[in-house]
This record gives C-alpha cells, sequence and structure tokens, in this order.
C-alpha cells in the first residue's frame, strides 16, 4: 500500500500523520481543548487561527518521526468534509500545496470514512462487509461498510449525536468541556439506576419505532428538568454522580441495543466502533458483553485512534490511491457531506 502523509483539521485538533500498509509511521496532534475550555465549546474562528499556527511545526514533526523525507511518501491528503470550513480550509490547502510542490497526488478524505478506516489501523486484515457504529460529538450513525468508499446509512439521530449530547449534559451539571471524558470518570463512582431517565424513540408512521435511530434530545431536557428539580428541592450538593452515571447508562443502552439488532438483521457478524464516543468505558463494556452471546465480534480502536487524528485519514487515503482514486485540486471544504457520497470526492 502506499505511504500517505495526511493532515486532520476539521475541527479542534491539528494533526499530521504518516501511514504506510495499515501501519502508523508517525502521528502528532496539536490539540486545542485548553483553548477552547473557557467558551464551553469549539470557537470555530480560534480553531482556524490556531490550525495556522500549529501546521508547520506539525508537519515538520510528523516527517521526522517517521525518519522520512518527501521522496519517501507517495501521496498527501486531507480531510474535506464534513467539518468547520474555515478549519477544514486550512489543512487542505497545505495538503493541496505540499502536493503541487512535491509532485504527488492529492486525496480529499471524508472526516468518517476516517473513522472506519481507524478499526483498520487496529485490525489490518479486517475485510468487508462489517458493521460501523459512528459515535461522535457530531455524528451518531449505524453503517454497512460494503467496500472502500461504500456505505450504506442503516441508522441515524435525528437530533443531538451522542457526543453532543454528553457536552450539553456536562454543562448543565457544570463540569467544562468536553464533556464525555469527565461524565465517564463520574459514572464509575454513581448509581446508574439512581434516576429515571427516557430513551428517546423515533416512531414510524405506520405504527411502532424505528430499530435502529435514535434521539438524545428529549434525554438532555429529561436531565435538565431533573436538575432543575433538585434545586427547587434544595437538594446540597447535588448527586452528580448518579445523575452522570443514570444518563449515560441510557446513551449507552440504547447505542448497544440498537446495534447488536442492526448487525443480527443484517447478518453481520463484525462491529466497528468509530468516534469520540467510542473511548467511553461503559460502551465498551456494555456492547462488548451484549455482544458475546451472539457470537459478534467487536472492534474498539485504542484511546488515541478515537478522538480526531490524521492516521485514519492517512489510511482511508492509501486504500484510495491503491484503487486508483484521485481527487482534484479544485476539490473544496464542505461543512456538510453525506458518507454515502464518498466517492464524489475523486476520479478514477
Amino acid at each position: 500500500m502506499a505511504t500517505i502523509l495526511a493532515i486532520e483539521t476539521s475541527c479542534d485538533e491539528t494533526a499530521v500523520a504518516i501511514v504506510k500498509n495499515r501501519n502508523i509511521l508517525s502521528s502528532v496532534v496539536a490539540s486545542q481543548i485548553k483553548l477552547h475550555q473557557p467558551y464551553g465549546g469549539v470557537v470555530p474562528e480560534v480553531a482556524s487561527r490556531q490550525h495556522l499556527e500549529s501546521i508547520n511545526f506539525c508537519l515538520d514533526q510528523a516527517l521526522q518521526e517517521a525518519r522520512l523525507d518527501w521522496g519517501g511518501i507517495d501521496g498527501v491528503a486531507a480531510t474535506c468534509a464534513p467539518g468547520l470550513v474555515g478549519a477544514l480550509l486550512v489543512g487542505l490547502t497545505a495538503a493541496k500545496t505540499l502536493s503541487v510542490v512535491h509532485r504527488k497526488p492529492f486525496f480529499g478524505v471524508h472526516h468518517l470514512e476516517g473513522h472506519i478506516y481507524a478499526t483498520y489501523l487496529l485490525e489490518p486484515t479486517l475485510k468487508p462487509p462489517f458493521l460501523c457504529l459512528l459515535v461522535s460529538g457530531g455524528h451518531t450513525s449505524l453503517l454497512r461498510v460494503e467496500d472502500c468508499g461504500r456505505y450504506e446509512m442503516l441508522g441515524t439521530t435525528r437530533d443531538d449525536a451522542a457526543g453532543e449530547c454528553f457536552d450539553k449534559v456536562a454543562r448543565l451539571l457544570k463540569l467544562g468541556y468536553p464533556g464525555g471524558p469527565v461524565i465517564d470518570r463520574l459514572a464509575n463512582t454513581g448509581n446508574p439506576e439512581a434516576f429515571a431517565l427516557p430513551e428517546g424513540k423515533i416512531s414510524l408512521p405506520q405504527g411502532g419505532y424505528h430499530p435502529y435511530d435514535c434521539s438524545f434530545s428529549g434525554l438532555k431536557t429529561a436531565v435538565l428538568r431533573l436538575v432543575e428539580k433538585l434545586e427547587e428541592e434544595g437538594v446540597e450538593p447535588l448527586p452528580v454522580a448518579d445523575i452522570a452515571a443514570s444518563f449515560q447508562r441510557v446513551v449507552v443502552r440504547s447505542l448497544t441495543k440498537r446495534t447488536i439488532q442492526c448487525a443480527l438483521d443484517y447478518g453481520l457478524d463484525t462491529i466497528a466502533v468509530g468516534g469520540g464516543v467510542a473511548a467511553n468505558q461503559g460502551l465498551r463494556k456494555m456492547l462488548e458483553e451484549t455482544a458475546a452471546p451472539h457470537q459478534l465480534k467487536v472492534y474498539f480502536p485504542p484511546l488515541r485512534l478515537c478522538t480526531d487524528n490524521a492516521a485514519m485519514i492517512a489510511c482511508a487515503a492509501s486504500e484510495h490511491c491503491d484503487r486508483g482514486h484521485i481527487s482534484p485540486l479544485t476539490l473544496n471544504a464542505q461543512s456538510r457531506l453525506n458518507i454515502t457520497e464518498v466517492m464524489g470526492l475523486y476520479r478514477e
């Protein structure tokens, strides 16, 4: 497989990595979490400016760690969609420039396809078809992976993504940003049955509920109402760990139930999980325990590959390169792009 240098700047991490044969030769990530914490979330303009400041350092560091010069690089890739347009443009412009200067083919990669390919870095021999559960701050999806660039959407969230809901509930509980890791830690010390919270369901016109789609906005509102009720009753201090554990239990149960049912219904014996919420210990435990009796294999990437990184982008680009898929230099950044439209990013 080709040796690819990839850049990822879709949100608040500036990342550069070099991957060959699904092996990571180098991976550099400059996080912006501390920069955005005072605002309780990512500020797009601040993120874009920080990418500009960090990109050259990350590029130099990645080449040094891989002990390569540009003669050892077969292609240059960058995330082009979806994401914050200003942030995406920094990485995209850098990759296009490097492509032209060093006469290397250019690959624009879909961010969610990158999360799918994070599992290939863990399990290089993995082959489609398999089911992928993508859970992050902006996306919650169940995808049937048919082949490189070929994906079928089987389930999605109708409102808040799982990671987004974690951040919003953490804000309600005054736990800071990002919310996922701190809620996960607190949940380990709390009682998950302390409070009864609702699991969102999507009604079907003909009756019943959608088996794979999920909803988290009602759960978020239920936590808000619970906090308001406890405060009105003068409960002091708030049982934050119990609230976190009860909330996380509903999210994890909802994701697990839909994922297992989807895999069984479609006859898929392998489940790959990707995205920031894939780092959640509660999800890892429940999904693995529930899958075992059905003889379903579940792959979770290592924690460093759950959050945004360039290694997963390079891995996806490497396979597109080997199949002769190359992106035009006219490719632009897009804030939204359905993963089923991936092949529109390439010409064969």
